[in-house]
């Protein structure tokens, strides 16, 4: 027997609501065009008091579903969160009255678009279903996988042994420490930040060694990993080859780095010199000699040692690195104060094209290494040469704009880092012509021959996607150390280029976001970015046309298929994004509480004036991530847009079905705009790929409108950003001048 659905419907008539919208019209809107069977106006519904009505009325109203018409869904998220009730939610403030003049021309319309309102979030409403709550698993394993025994690895294992978690590092090498191990000192991270520190590198490896809470793995290696957070298995085999499986709950890869290669730097004689070295052989000598210094060809004394930054990186040249390395510059720094304790009267020279010390230590370093003598050189070097044990650096003074040439007994490079990302498995194979020789293709990206380092049993790859340069697809300013591979998180250089605090913060930051995915998968819930969502993707099988779409396209390699191809749902990976539904051809896919039903029929309950009327409609789809809370934020600063526009919140552009756009042509709808994050290398879609899908999809649409007759600029796909509180309004409204000008939808007919 169905389910009798009861709506209650509750609309708030607080902040300036009330005085400009009439609450008794909405009332009757639910209830006629809404089916609500339950309506009520209350004048502060996020008070306790409002709180404790709709909770009362639950009981005595045996109440299943709830519309909660007032301020924008982002807002009073916990307030209005009711067990086991789908909720959805009407936004009348925000998306009403604060867009919109406050003046009796526009009451009219005002009054309408929040009539819509509510008539969409009841529909909704209706069309939702009760999540069921996950069970906890016992299977849930806390123990968390650690590649990577360096200063990452080590910061992570004991962070989360504080936070009472188990953990296991894997290290590939005999030795615990990684490159930090190597120095002689480290860059201040402590006031005054005036001289370089002692590393403290023996500490962290005799804190974790004496951890009960972490077990080491040196000479080895992870050969195979496969399952999903809360129940991953990992095979840690040994360099003698003895191989054994063991269950963790979560990863964090944070292998680090690899020195940039300085042999192919011919034009500093790296290979020719013994006295040009990298910044990290000057570490090894130094530490050697408990800070003192000597030639390495042993012939004489260092009288002038010269620091050449960015060599091989910030540069286009080919096989040369385009980033900057970003500790560099405050290594070099830190590396001419060794000089300065061993001998004041040693001259050391940096040639910087820009000098760049971030962090708290930074400048403060910076301005110690002016006081101690250091000389900064704004230069361009264009070659060293050697001349028996002299070596001539010639470059070009670019305060002075003249060149030159100083001579010196030491040059350092500061060749900067290479990240061990592994393989990327989204890399193209290369291309071979006929006679087997490869074909040049700068557009294309090529497959890394790399070793694996986590062996993932994944049919998208053995590895973790990269984002650009190599480095792990983990964005660092949106979601850092998340990335495709639910469960699995990056931290340190592998992620992007970073000092030692940095690596420091960063390695415990990835072990809060590998706890709190083992807390969520244990109860069945999503992690970031839709973080505590129950809903879980389902499938109609009868219906499947075992097109694979729906699992080449999920950024996250939550879908696979069973022998007969049709697709198995990882619920622990899936992040709840619909991009598998809006890949869906035959729409057979859906959530409990999101589908593409949901959407269609808010869409289809919009009021739809006809043409004689001259109130076009215009349907916005806006990603709930970026596009929707810059709307919100430019309703805040009472950015207006146009009466006509019904905005419908999507969780990602990539869930957006292609019906939804032909049923809102078809309904009469006068042009539609989609909002969705950035895409491409610098890409702010918190799902990945969804919003360069959705662009894809809608790509072909033009096409569509063009057969029916119908304006292809009456569909537009836009890129925007959280920060884009002016654009977006301004995109409304571009639409409706469109509209305007190539007139109404001929289907409104």
């Amino acid at each position: 027997m169905a389910e009798e659905i009861k709506t209650g419907c509750y609309i708030c008539t607080g902040c300036g609501i009330g005085e400009r919208l009439d609450d008794k019209q909405m009332q009757t809107i639910a209830t006629r065009d809404g089916k609500a069977k339950f309506v009520k106006s209350h004048q502060f519904l996020c008070s306790d008091d409002g709180v404790k009505t709709i909770n009362d009325d639950i009981k005595s109203e045996q109440l299943n579903r709830l519309v909660i018409a007032g301020c924008s869904r982002r807002a009073k998220m916990n307030t209005f969160e009711f067990d086991n009730i789908p909720t959805s939610r009407a936004n009348i403030r925000e998306g009403v009255i604060w867009v919109r003049p406050d003046n009796d021309e526009s009451s009219e319309t005002t009054q309408e678009m929040a009539n819509d309102y509510i008539r969409m979030a009841c529909a909704e409403a209706r069309t939702m279903k009760q999540v069921a709550p996950s069970e906890e698993q016992s299977t849930i394993n806390k123990n968390i996988l650690i590649v990577g025994g360096g200063i990452a690895g080590l910061t992570a294992a004991i962070e989360a042994s504080k936070a009472g978690y188990q953990s296991s590092i894997v290290e590939k090498s005999g030795k615990l420490g990684g490159f930090v191990a190597n120095l002689y000192k480290s860059i201040p991270h402590k006031s005054p930040y005036n001289e370089p520190q002692e590393t403290q590198i023996e500490n962290l490896i005799k804190t974790a060694e004496d951890d009960r809470n972490i077990t080491i793995y040196l000479d080895s290696i992870v050969s195979k990993t496969e399952g999903a957070p809360g129940r991953f298995e990992a095979d840690i085999t040994k360099e003698s080859g003895a191989s054994k499986t063991h269950k963790f709950g979560a990863i964090i890869q944070n292998n680090g780095f690899t020195q940039f290669d300085a042999n192919i730097l011919d034009e500093f004689s790296y290979k020719t010199q013994k006295n040009v070295i990298t910044q990290s052989e000057l570490e090894s000598i130094a530490k050697k000699g408990k800070g003192k210094i000597q030639k390495p060809d042993g012939k004489g004394e260092i009288k002038t040692a010269v620091f050449i930054q960015c060599a091989g990186q910030r540069s286009d040249k080919e096989n040369h690195l385009s980033y900057c390395s970003g500790f560099c510059c405050s290594t070099s720094i830190k590396q001419a104060m060794y000089f300065k304790e061993q001998n004041p009267d040693i001259d050391t020279i940096i040639m910087y094209d820009d000098l760049r010390v971030p962090g708290v230590a930074g400048e403060d370093f910076y301005r110690a290494g002016q006081k101690k003598g250091i000389v900064f050189s704004k230069a361009k070097v264009s070659q060293v040469t050697g001349d028996g044990d002299n070596l001539k650096v010639e470059f070009k003074d670019l305060i002075l704009d003249e060149d030159t040439a100083i001579s010196a007994d030491l040059v350092v490079l500061a060749t900067g880092l290479v990240a061990n990302s592994g393989p990327d498995p989204y890399a193209t194979p290369i291309e071979l012509d006929a006679d087997g020789k490869e074909i040049e293709n700068p557009e294309v990206q090529k497959i890394d021959v790399t070793e694996s380092v986590l062996n993932l049993q994944y049919r998208q790859g053995t590895d973790l996607p990269h984002l650009k340069n190599g480095f792990t697809d983990s964005h660092f300013i949106c979601f850092p150390y998340e990335t495709r591979r639910t469960g699995i998180y990056a931290a340190g250089p592998v992620r992007r280029p970073m000092d030692i605090l940095q690596t420091k913060d960063d390695a415990t930051g990835a072990v809060m976001r590998a706890i709190s995915v083992i807390e969520n998968s244990n109860k069945g819930r999503a992690q970031f970015p839709r973080s505590g969502d129950l809903s879980f993707p389902e499938f109609r099988k009868e219906g499947c046309t075992q097109c694979k779409r729906c699992t080449v396209e999920c950024p996250f390699g939550a879908i696979n298929e069973d022998e007969k191809g049709y697709p198995i749902f990882n619920e622990a990976r899936c992040r709840r994004c619909g991009t598998c539904m809006g890949a869906c051809p035959v729409r057979v896919i859906s959530f409990a509480n999101y589908s593409v039903e949901t959407v269609n029929q808010q869409i289809k309950n919009c009021d739809m004036p006809d043409e004689f009327d001259e109130k076009p409609r215009i349907l916005v789809l806006a990603c709930e991530n970026d596009a929707y809370p810059a709307l919100d934020m430019a309703a805040q600063n009472r950015i207006e847009y146009s009466a006509y526009a019904r905005i419908i919140p999507v969780r990602c552009l990539g869930s957006t079905s292609v019906s939804w756009i032909t049923d809102a042509l078809n309904s009469g709808y006068d042009g539609i705009v989609m909002m969705g994050c950035k895409k491409g290398d610098d890409y702010q879609c918190h799902f990945v790929k969804g919003s360069e899908m959705a662009h894809e999809r809608m790509a072909k649409v033009g096409d569509t409108l063009e057969s029916l007759q119908l304006e292809s600029e009456r569909v537009a796909v836009h890129e925007v950003a959280i920060s884009d509180i002016q654009t977006a309004p301004a995109l409304i409204e571009d639409m409706a001048k469109v509209v305007e000008k190539v007139g109404m939808n001929p289907f409104k007919f």
